[in-house]
């Protein structure tokens, strides 16, 4: 099969109407700091147990295309024996790999961070694919102060998405690029918009010159909203308008799919605020979705406790919210949803 027909696949399984994406891809500090919050020792063991009971939720392909996993998961097997990325793929759902290796300071731009884990890349990503990854994620952020992101750390995390995106699709995987722009600090929705058209437009300039074919990339970026600390907070409405028009501005209309990250949005709001976009996105020329983490995450955590017999409330807990963000996909969420 030639590249571009793989390409083609990943796409057409992952740009699906009505699903969106599952980001099960957290480290091993962050993975411990979601178990501590539920009193579980994050242990290889443990994290096993608890990433195959999220794959092995009945029916999640109505709503979920893909999963990102991390590179620890990729090796591990289900109780009965099961590889977990052929977990992923027979239950209808394309498997997917983080392969960024965290941030660092930015030399020279200060306050300012760049991810790290290019070295390499080309051949870890032979290996991934060997073990049933299709798709990709690489993750850039960006804090918000009077003084960051710089002009050099704009520039700097854009040529890191854009070599990677190339690397990706040259190896017949599908890129998702992620320039998240924190929710952290006190800054108005106006000038998150500001810092994220540039932002944007930067990591697209990049792409061209880096000759990615856009129609095989996914956009991974965060919704235009106040910082939380913000004096004056905010409603879907206002932050569906400037996001939708942050996008037309800087996202070119050859992009098949955006799937907005959570960055720090509780599972409601996250819901919420997709479900505003849509309903006010018509003919938008992109399919607008979810690739969410905590989001989808934090009900089950808070649904298994670490606790077997709860497992099934756990993936019950899953659906559920998966299931609410397929009706938000459509502009369709209602909040009394969230009772039922």
């Amino acid at each position: 099969m030639s590249i571009q027909t793989e390409l083609q696949n990943t796409i057409a399984d992952l740009v699906v109407k009505g699903k969106g994406i599952l980001a099960a891809d957290e480290s091993h500090p962050t993975m411990a700091k979601r178990f501590a919050a539920i009193k579980v020792e994050s242990t290889e063991e443990s994290r096993r147990v608890y990433r195959s009971l999220l794959l092995t939720t009945p029916d999640l392909c109505e709503f979920i295309s893909g999963v990102i996993l991390f590179e620890e998961t990729l090796g591990q097997k289900t109780d009965s024996g099961k590889l977990l990325p052929a977990v992923v793929a027979e239950n209808g759902m394309v498997p997917g790999i983080k392969v960024d290796k965290g941030t660092l300071p930015l030399a020279n731009a200060s306050g300012d961070l760049i991810t790290q884990g290019l070295d390499g890349l080309a051949e870890r990503l032979t290996g991934y694919k060997a073990q049933g990854a299709r798709f990709a994620k690489w993750r850039e952020v960006y804090s918000i102060s009077p003084q960051n992101p710089t002009q050099l750390g704009i520039d700097a995390n854009a040529e890191v998405l854009a070599r990677y995106a190339a690397i990706c699709q040259s190896l017949g995987i599908v890129p998702i690029v992620e320039p998240e722009v924190l929710l952290d600090g006190d800054h108005s929705i106006e000038y998150c918009f500001d810092v994220t058209e540039a932002v944007q437009r930067a990591v697209f300039h990049a792409l061209y010159r880096h000759r990615v074919e856009l129609e095989y990339v996914v956009l991974k970026p965060s919704m235009i909203v106040p910082g939380k600390a913000a004096q004056r907070q905010t409603n879907p409405e206002e932050i569906a308008e400037k996001t939708l028009a942050q996008l037309r501005r800087s996202v070119p209309a050859a992009m098949p799919g955006i799937n907005f990250l959570s960055g720090g949005q509780t599972p409601e709001e996250a819901t919420e605020n997709l479900n505003a976009i849509n309903a006010l996105a018509e003919n938008a020329p992109w399919e607008l979705s979810f690739s969410y983490g905590r989001a989808l995450q934090q009900p089950v955590l808070q649904a298994w406790q670490g606790k077997p017999e709860n497992s099934k409330a756990a993936q019950d807990a899953l659906y559920k919210r998966a299931k609410l963000n397929g009706a938000a996909r459509y502009g369709n969420y209602l909040t009394e949803m969230e009772k039922q």
